[in-house]
Order: structure tokens, then sequence, then C-alpha cells
């Protein structure tokens, strides 16, 4: 299973879009689970449900902190900025509520958490938006450490 259907899948089980990203790759970071799954999940909902920057774009943000230790403000910064390039490249935006409404949801900033039920996960893009946040990610890390040898 690849990393993007691995975190689409996450998402499924009831993860947040965060969480999700982040056990896509949790193999490769040394972190534990536990740890990564508390600290990833006010990031869901577009920070808190208040639907700032997708979960799915925080998480992998989390993700290329872990992913390259040594890397200083500025290499990560740039690594976070290329990633989120190619993620509105493909999606249109980074943020939650614009990624919502494209989708015909009009975005709940409630901090009341969604039940998950069938139709919940019919009419979110979130789980689709994972796959391909995880997807992306793992290109620009094969595409970093490649460049780095």
């Amino acid at each position: 299973m690849d990393r993007g259907e691995i975190a689409r899948k996450a998402f499924l089980e009831g993860y947040n879009c965060a969480q999700a990203v982040v056990l896509a790759f949790l193999d490769e970071m040394d972190a534990d689970r536990e740890t990564m799954l508390r600290a990833t999940l006010p990031l869901g909902g577009g920070l808190g449900r208040m639907r700032e920057v997708c979960g799915t774009v925080s998480g992998a943000c989390v993700c290329l902190g872990l992913l390259f230790p040594k890397a200083g403000k500025s290499e990560l910064y740039a690594l976070e900025q290329e990633f989120a390039r190619r993620f509105r490249e493909r999606n249109g935006s980074i943020r939650c509520a614009d990624l919502l409404t494209g989708a015909g949801i009009v975005p709940d900033t409630s901090p009341n958490a969604e039940k998950r039920t069938a139709e919940y996960y019919k009419k979110r893009p979130c789980p689709a938006l994972a796959a391909d946040a995880a997807s992306i990610l793992e290109g620009l890390v094969r595409e970093t450490k490649e460049k780095d040898k």
C-alpha cells in the first residue's frame, strides 16, 4: 500500500486529516505513534475546526520537520512552501474552508467534531486530500533526499 492510500485509509478509520498524513510516514520518523497522534490532533479541521490551513498540509509540514531533523529554518520553510505550491496546484487552495466550499460543503467552524458516518465520508473531500498530500509529500521527500546525496 502506498503512502497516499495509507493516509486515505487512516482518515476513513476516524483519524483527522493531519493525523492521517502523519500516520502514513510514521515508519520514517523518530517519534512514537501516540505522541504524534496527540500532537496532530489539534490540527484537524483547518486548525481546531477553524477551517484555516488544511490539516493535511499541516500534517505534511510536521512530517517535514521530523523527516529532515538537521534542516535549518530556511531549508524547512523552502520545503514547506514547495509542498504547499504543489498541493495548491493540484487542489486549488491549501485552506480548509476553500477546499470544503469547492466540494459544495458549507464550512462549519463550531468546535464540535462531526460524527463519522457513511454520509459524512460520502460528501467529504478529506480522504482524497489526505491521499494527495501524502503522495505529494512522498515525492518531495524522495526528490530532496536524492538531491542531497
